[in-house]
């Protein structure tokens, strides 16, 4: 690939030509299923992680060796889906297979992820979690990300942080709740108690378009803390960033410093079943 054209593409976008450039030097290209996360890359899930050097195949059969660039992931076989040129796992195996391979943390975003933009359904995860077998690895945390999924998280850094709570013990937060005033719709917070608004800062926050000039990006911004001054005038409102988002003590310390506390029992676990998550 030219230097220039490499150069202006993304993270994610230079993994996928990485793997997609891995994948046609294998022996029979046509035949290869990536998986995990690399199934994830060419589906544009998100990672909380830094992509891997290396690309993930399946190997249902055992028979595949381990090169300098390729993982075999031996697994059940899967139904395998064409997607831009390549064969790969559905976005629903792909999910599970992420939380057998990976982090949680990852694994809650692309499903969150996947959810949101209808790419799959909450039931096409559990039945792919329904075919591990008791006792494998990994199988325990894909239940978990079943549960735990929640289609209304708006970023990665807010699926972070909601399992932060959820690893805190601390009490399950209602998402995208719409709040009002005498001048009409503020708008959609990240997270919502009863006497607390949290809100996870990131730069899609802002939505500021590329190219935007400083006053225009100014106007956003501003536009922003209007919204929060409002929000404030209803009841607290706790801001954290990406690098809080990332430790699970940072998050607690943070929001216990707003009144929020631990609760005795977890009322999370039920958090995907109900029905306006789905």
């Amino acid at each position: 690939m030219p230097r220039q054209e490499w150069q202006q593409l993304t993270f994610l976008q230079r993994h996928q030509a990485f793997i997609r450039a891995t994948v046609l030097q294998t022996r029979d290209p046509a035949r290869v299923t990536l998986t995990a996360d690399s199934a994830a890359a060419v589906w544009g899930l998100p990672r909380i992680e830094s992509w891997r050097r290396t690309v993930t195949l399946l190997d249902p059969d055992g028979r595949m060796s381990v090169s300098r660039y390729i993982r075999p992931r031996v697994a059940h076989p899967a139904h395998v889906v064409e997607h831009d040129g390549l064969r790969l796992t559905s976005v629903a195996r792909t999910i599970v297979e992420l939380a057998c391979t990976g982090t949680l943390d990852t694994a809650l975003a692309a499903a969150d992820y996947a959810l949101r933009l209808r790419m799959c359904s909450r039931q096409e995860i559990e039945d792919e979690v329904a075919l591990l077998s008791p006792g494998i690895r990994g199988r325990g945390a894909a239940g978990l990300v079943t549960d735990l999924a929640d289609g209304a998280s708006g970023s990665p850094a807010e699926s972070l942080s909601r399992l932060q709570m959820f690893r805190a013990n601390l009490p399950r937060p209602r998402l995208q709740q719409e709040f009002w005033d005498d001048a009409g719709l503020i708008g959609f917070s990240d997270f919502d108690w009863d006497h607390l608004i949290g809100e996870c800062d990131g730069q899609s926050k802002y939505n500021v378009p590329e190219g935007a000039s400083p006053a225009e990006a100014g106007d956003i911004v501003w536009q922003e803390k209007q919204r929060e001054d409002r929000l404030r005038r209803l009841k607290p409102v706790a801001r954290w960033t990406w690098t809080t988002a990332t430790s699970t003590a940072a998050l607690a310390r943070h929001l216990l410093s707003f009144g929020l506390r631990p609760e005795p029992t977890s009322t999370w676990i039920d958090l995907g079943r109900r029905p306006e998550a789905r």
